[in-house]
């Protein structure tokens, strides 16, 4: 196993992801799979385990507490995040990290991180009404947390302002990147912000929800190993659902095993045909004579995400679009075609997000309402 090093920690290059966990017949998880899972990864050097709040419908937490309570404290880590995220009329971050502890059957958090901070929720984070950074700063202080970070979907201005306001107190972040997300999610541009602020990279989806796993020819240690060559990633995330993902992806990850100047310029070019993308630049000639005022090619980039899979991503950041500005107020008029170096027929792209957004695309908000409200009655 590789392993980075993270002030003074050795923490594997690999980890194991809880949101995916293999379940039964009837839907629930399957423990003793689970257990064997956990068993195997700790056995083959994987160290860093990570769950959240909302997980499996608040049940992943328990699994995971129970299955790595079978092995000695210290030869773990154990990462959870608290749901700000969520839409909810109150939150009470000491009432849910009590709880957390109690599900994972420890006394505390190895990493903890502020979940999914991003445009419609960064008002939440940051409100003093709840006091959510200052109070898991004195759990740190207090040592029921040992590290503390953040996770984030943001646009890349809310990004680099939340990095800028509290990057001072947040010891890594975690993203979603990959060599499709590169440049389809800004990616790079999050690294780099990290990277220049010191701030130490954890990765999320790395094979895009198994996408970049079933591409005929392409097999998924091409994405592990193309994440491999950036120094300041300390920990790659994989959401493995059965013995068959562990193993393999623990084969990828037993020593170093960069892709070549080549292979990056085939992934580079994969990437390109997979998104299928509208060809916009972001040279932004398109928003000058708007009627409308719409960040064109910010929703172009919502667009072409959609395209590409069927993920909850621009779902959310349409959500945290003022009314005014979603694409639905598109009036057809033509003149950003006209003025499109690319003569992209915007109006038709602003259309078809419109439509993908009331039929297609997954209902981030109903998602987050659905997740809480089952989390509420597990706890009960």
């Amino acid at each position: 196993m590789i392993y980075k090093d993270f002030q003074g920690k050795k923490i594997s290059l690999l980890s194991f992801g809880t949101m995916r966990l293999p379940q039964g017949e009837d839907g629930e998880i399957n423990q003793a799979l689970t257990e064997k899972m956990v068993d195997y990864a700790l056995e083959n050097g994987v160290n860093y385990f990570d769950t959240a709040y909302p997980y499996m419908g608040g049940k992943s937490e328990i699994s995971v507490g129970k299955a790595l309570g079978r092995h000695p404290r210290d030869s773990f880590y154990l990462a959870t995040k608290y749901p700000g995220h969520q839409f909810a009329e109150e939150y009470n971050p000491k009432e849910i990290f009590e709880e957390q502890l109690k599900k994972c059957n420890v006394e505390y958090f190895d990493f903890y991180l502020l979940h999914n901070v991003y445009d419609n929720c960064i008002d939440v984070y940051t409100d003093p009404k709840w006091g959510i950074i200052e109070y898991f700063k004195e759990q740190k202080k207090n040592g029921r947390i040992k590290h503390l970070g953040f996770s984030s979907h943001a646009s890349i201005p809310v990004f680099k302002k939340f990095v800028e306001e509290y990057g001072k107190d947040m010891e890594f972040c975690q993203i979603q990147m990959n060599y499709v997300d590169w440049t389809l999610q800004d990616a790079k541009q999050k690294y780099e912000i990290l990277e220049k602020a010191g701030i130490p990279v954890w990765i999320m989806e790395p094979v895009r929800g198994g996408k970049l796993a079933n591409i005929p020819g392409t097999p998924a240690s091409s994405a592990f190993r193309w994440l491999q060559q950036f120094d300041n990633i300390t920990t790659i995330l994989s959401g493995m659902s059965n013995m068959e993902q562990m193993e393999d992806n623990i084969k990828t990850f037993e020593k170093p095993w960069l892709t070549t100047e080549e292979e990056n310029k085939e992934l580079m070019d994969l990437a390109e045909r997979l998104k299928n993308a509208v060809p916009c630049t972001g040279c932004r000639y398109c928003c000058d004579g708007c009627p409308q005022s719409l960040d064109i090619p910010t929703l172009i980039g919502l667009y072409n995400d959609a395209k590409f899979q069927n993920s909850v991503t621009p779902s959310m950041q349409m959500d945290a679009l003022p009314e005014e500005k979603l694409p639905s107020n598109c009036i057809g008029c033509g003149l950003c075609s006209a003025s499109c170096p690319q003569a992209i027929d915007i109006p038709k792209v602003m259309s078809e997000l419109t439509e993908m957004r009331e039929k297609t695309m997954p209902d981030w908000k109903a998602i987050c309402i659905q997740r809480a409200e089952e989390a509420k009655q597990n706890k009960q």
